[in-house]
Order: C-alpha cells, then sequence, then structure tokens
C-alpha cells in the first residue's frame, strides 16, 4: 500500500509540474497594442510605438484576403480587441480576438451566409507543429512556448492591429 502512495504522489508531482510552466509572470513594459502583418507572417507586441517582441505567425489555411465567410479559412484583416482569455484551450492558451465586429456580420449577410467567429491567437499544439505553415481555419498560431510568454503579456482590452 506505501509503494502505492508514493507512486500516486510522484505522479501528482510529475503532473502539477507540466501546470506551473504554462502560466508564466511578466514584469516587463506594458504591451499597448499588437501588430499582425501577415505578409510577413510576424506579430508584434508593442509599448506605444516601440516594438517589445516580434514572433513568427501561421495564419488560415488561404491567407490571402480578409476573412469573409465562416469557413474560408482566411484570417480576417482590421481593428480589433483581444475580448476573453482561454486557458483551457485545446490549443495549449489562448487569446479571443474581437471577430466579427458588426460591419463583419453584414458584410457576410450580404454574401447570404454568415462571418464565422471564434478567432484566436494560440499556441501550436504537437500534433500540429508539422502541418506547414498556415495551417489553421482563420486564427494565428505562435509556437506553445511563445503563447506562454504572449499570454502573460497581454491583457483582455488590448487592441490588435491585422494588415494584409
Amino acid at each position: 500500500m506505501k509503494r502505492r502512495q508514493v507512486i500516486g504522489l510522484a505522479a501528482a508531482a510529475v503532473a502539477l509540474s507540466g501546470c506551473a510552466t504554462k502560466f508564466r509572470d511578466y514584469n516587463g513594459p506594458h504591451v499597448t497594442r499588437r501588430l499582425v502583418l501577415k505578409d510577413r507572417r510576424m506579430l508584434y507586441l508593442l509599448n506605444g510605438q516601440r516594438s517589445g517582441r516580434s514572433v513568427d505567425i501561421d495564419l488560415g489555411f488561404a491567407p490571402v484576403g480578409h476573412k469573409q465567410v465562416e469557413g474560408d479559412g482566411k484570417t480576417p484583416e482590421g481593428h480589433y480587441i483581444i475580448d476573453r482569455r482561454n486557458p483551457n484551450s485545446a490549443f495549449h492558451l489562448s487569446l479571443g480576438i474581437s471577430y466579427p465586429q458588426p460591419s463583419d456580420v453584414l458584410s457576410a449577410r450580404e454574401l447570404g451566409q454568415g462571418p464565422g467567429g471564434d478567432i484566436f491567437i494560440h499556441g501550436t499544439p504537437a500534433m500540429f507543429a508539422k502541418r506547414g505553415p498556415d495551417w489553421t481555419w482563420g486564427c494565428i498560431a505562435v509556437t506553445t512556448r511563445e503563447m506562454e510568454d504572449i499570454y502573460a503579456m497581454v491583457q483582455v482590452g488590448t487592441p490588435i492591429s491585422i494588415y494584409p
């Protein structure tokens, strides 16, 4: 019985130590804005007009152009905000982008379709890591390690501008 308890405690310690690294502390400059340049596949974390950090990104599987309708595989373009944090994401951690805006909904309705939604910045679990560039359904993907840092640095309400 004692051996089972020791094994159980060891397994719990290993599991908890893995969770402890998911959430990071950040004491650097406040991130006031995020900038995405789709053509460069780059995400910039800005403090005022100064770039604090930049990371490579993957986009939707049809990366050229603005997202118009659900399922088109495009990443939205425009000005949005980070509107939610998801610590239990299937993609490790994720930050929600406030797509669709009313203008996005109107444009999709004019095409007789819905605009889609659930656009996030998220990590890349191992099962997706070998898919190559631009594999999401319209989200912005970074490495899982980078997502841990970004999650610590960016708060709800932070503006994000996504350019072609």
